[in-house]
């Protein structure tokens, strides 16, 4: 029997049952140089295939001699329109020992599971080929009629864009609107990407410096109601009570849904993506614009950073879109963004946090005390999900009379975004998912202690105690603690 493909042997191919489909394939390879041998049981059609060069036998494929027409082939393709003779064809190969790469067509789900039984490599059921052939075409479409409705939106404005990211916006948000600011500027329109909060975690910080992104905070921008065009991207994430969502806004992307309703004249909010810069990098795709290596890096980046590198929630669209992007794109540039030096703020938070650590079982609290930058928790967080036997981690702290919390997790069977939302959403704002989360909670619900001289260690140990029992209660776990000081 055939022993398959070695070194730089020229492949050959079988096509058993040249019916309207295996006609095509027939010519395509043959096209292609291949060498292609074609089986059927039809003395005029073998003819008529013989009349256009091509090298074709008569042969009934359900017969069993059929193995030793196609001995010295490597790839079979059974591609009769009588699935019955497929399976025939398909159980002699196997049953006489054949190591070919087997490629049969199949009529329904039924058939497909039948030929994979008797060993076909790969099944093909053509309804299946037309109707992700047909949803293809219809996303391609899709995709095209909303690329024009946007360019029509942006070349309308009069006067600048505003592009607004969500609350301390983080890469995927800034850089779906530099991506959106640089479409703009190919339609000859200005824009302002505008931000509340800060932009305080210390990659997004190298992030925006490195690649020279331009953000404007929003109270030194004019109002909104001055420009010609307001658009929206990622939102979704920014707290319900620090963005009015009654806006007049132009223009909304995000691959998350908005809890709050709002109406826009156009909306793209794709959630079967992972970040808002996959869809930005199919508008640039669509409008036929290369992206500039800022762009590029930006964009790339905000993908990793949303997926955690392609670890959490990639889709098929994201690595695609990582792909496009990954030959623009300046990779000294993003070593540099992931590894930023580490500030004495965050270094002084990641040593309270390691010696003030509680852990229980495998989940660990800790506090970091009154802190300046809050985004150091997060760091901090992250850094002690490292500690051997740890799968969860939170760090509180507390700034300007609010509770802060950063909590991480590699627990697959644990969200500690919904940990933190059910546990604390009376108290506070909770944020998250799987891997990752964050708490804010208004220091007021201790009004009565002042934070400062002995007070502020007795506030402190009050938040702490609440938040962390708490907590722990919502994980399930006891509340008792293992001190920092013992290993």
């Amino acid at each position: 029997m055939s022993s398959g493909v070695s070194g730089s042997a020229r492949t050959r191919y079988a096509i058993l049952g040249c019916g309207s489909v295996g006609h095509a394939v027939a010519e395509d390879l043959t096209g292609r140089g291949k060498d292609v041998l074609i089986l059927d049981r039809d003395e005029s059609r073998v003819e008529a295939l013989r009349d256009q060069d091509l090298n074709a036998r008569v042969q009934d494929i359900a017969d069993p001699d059929v193995v030793e027409a196609i001995d010295d082939r490597d790839i079979v393709l059974i591609l009769a329109s009588d699935v019955e003779a497929n399976k025939a064809a398909v159980s002699a190969v196997r049953d006489t020992g054949g190591d070919h790469y087997v490629v049969v067509r199949a009529s329904d789900p039924v058939s497909e599971d039948e030929l994979r039984e008797r060993g076909a490599d790969v099944v093909i059921n053509p309804s299946t080929v037309i109707a992700d052939s047909a949803l293809q075409s219809l996303e391609t479409g899709e995709l095209e009629y909303m690329a024009r409705q946007l360019a029509e939106i942006i070349e309308d404005g009069d006067g600048r864009m505003a592009i607004l990211t969500h609350d301390n916006p983080e890469p995927d948000s800034i850089a779906s609107a530099t991506a959106l600011q640089a479409i703009a500027g190919a339609f000859g329109v200005e824009a302002d990407i505008l931000y509340t909060g800060d932009v305080g975690h210390q990659e997004n910080r190298a992030f925006v410096n490195l690649l020279g992104i331009d953000l404007v905070a929003r109270s030194e921008a004019p109002d909104l109601s001055e420009y010609g065009t307001v658009a929206a991207v990622d939102l979704a994430k920014s707290a319900e009570d620090s963005f009015d969502f009654e806006t007049d806004i132009d223009i909304y992307l995000d691959h998350l849904e908005a809890d709050v309703p709002f109406d826009a004249r156009f909306v793209d909010v794709r959630t079967n993506v992972s970040s808002t810069s996959t869809i930005l990098t199919k508008y640039l795709q669509e409008f036929d614009q290369s992206p500039t290596e800022a762009v590029a890096t930006a964009l790339l980046y905000g993908i990793r950073a949303e997926t955690l590198d392609f670890k959490r929630d990639t889709t098929p669209a994201d690595l695609t879109a990582a792909a496009y992007l990954h030959p623009f794109a300046n990779h000294d540039t993003l070593e540099q963004v992931e590894s930023p030096s580490m500030s004495p703020e965050t270094l002084d938070v990641l040593a309270e946090a390691i010696q003030n650590r509680e852990v229980q079982g495998s989940h660990l609290f800790s506090t970091a005390g009154f802190i300046r930058d809050r985004e150091a928790l997060a760091q901090a967080a992250q850094h002690l999900l490292n500690l051997e036997g740890i799968t969860t981690t939170a760090v509180l702290g507390i700034a300007d009379d609010t509770i802060y919390l950063a909590a991480r997790s590699k627990d697959i069977r644990l969200n500690i975004g919904n940990v933190l939302d059910e546990a604390f959403s009376e108290m506070g704002d909770a944020a998250g998912h799987s891997t990752q989360g964050s708490l804010e909670i208004p220091l007021g619900i201790f009004t009565g202690i002042e934070s400062s001289g002995d007070n502020r260690d007795t506030l402190l140990n009050l938040t702490e105690e609440a938040v962390r029992r708490k907590l722990f209660d919502a994980l399930g776990v006891e509340g008792g603690s293992e001190s920092g000081n013992t290993s």
